[in-house]
């Protein structure tokens, strides 16, 4: 005859990630193509659980459109991420072709619809501030 013996086991939980989250609804930002946003990335956005936090940005793209999104600060190494609104990655961009920390993003969008821009700190940073700009680039004539 076998025996089953049932252990306790105490399980303990950390609020502070919980803490450092406010109790709000996810509402990508508006991003307007074309104009310039300043604003700051800091540790009461989302955190990536890497350490670092991301603000997002909502945006409406054409099939075809091609964009350039210029994401730069002098406070923090910045990724710049395009997305769809379920959470596939369509592009990334962690360091631009300047040399620099900024980040220089080009693609060609392949379906019309709502996408997100999502700006992040590199490593275990909270951010500071930065400017984000999506242009549409226009063929030349």
């Amino acid at each position: 005859m076998s025996w089953l013996w049932a252990v306790p086991v105490a399980i303990s939980v950390s609020t502070s990630a919980i803490a450092q989250t406010p109790n709000r609804p996810y509402a990508p930002i508006p991003l307007t193509p074309g104009r310039e946003v300043n604003d700051r990335l800091s540790d009461a956005d989302i955190p990536t659980g890497q350490g670092n936090f991301a603000r997002d940005y909502l945006v409406q793209l054409q099939a075809g459109d091609q964009i350039a999104i210029d994401l730069s600060s002098d406070s923090f190494d910045s990724i710049v991420m395009l997305m769809t609104t379920n959470g596939s990655t369509v592009a990334e961009n962690d360091d631009g072709p300047d040399g620099t920390t900024n980040s220089l993003l080009f693609t060609r969008i392949a379906r019309t619809g709502n996408y997100i821009v999502r700006v992040k700190a590199f490593g275990e940073t909270a951010g500071g501030p930065f400017k984000l700009k999506l242009t549409r680039l226009r063929p030349v004539q």
